[in-house]
């Protein structure tokens, strides 16, 4: 039987420019200050998340500099999987208003919403400290 992954999307205001913002998006040592326990990336460029005590591989699939990045989780092995799980962030600003915000999308194994709504609120308040937004 295969677990149903959940799409959760969000946009986020923040108050910073592209980029400020995107290397914390997209580096090791900018991710790791917010987003999870620690952050690093092996030589064949694969991104080890590490979160309560547990490592999570993942690869940048693709990323536009100061606009967008996308994390494509691996198996255990580094391997790639069907039905990955995976974030992307993009920075967007509001033709109308010429608000920043960040669109998050979280396509993942973990099914309850409210869950990830704290999860993200807390992540982005962390995130909006750190770059004064």
């Amino acid at each position: 039987m295969k677990a149903t992954k959940t799409k959760f999307v969000r946009e986020y205001p923040i108050n910073a420019s592209a980029r400020l913002l995107y290397p914390y998006l997209s580096t090791p040592s900018g991710l790791s200050q917010w987003f999870c326990d620690d952050v690093s990336i092996d030589e064949d460029k694969v991104f080890n998340f590490y979160w309560d005590g547990r490592n999570h591989y993942a690869e940048m699939t693709s990323h536009r500099i100061n606009r967008s990045v996308r994390f494509l989780f691996l198996s255990e092995d580094k391997s790639h999987i069907s039905d990955p799980s995976y974030i992307d962030f993009s920075i967007e600003t509001s033709e109308l208003t010429q608000e920043q915000y960040l669109k998050v999308i979280d396509y993942s194994g973990e099914e309850d919403e409210e869950e990830l709504e704290e999860l993200w609120e807390h992540l982005m308040q962390k995130l909006r400290e750190i770059v004064g937004g």
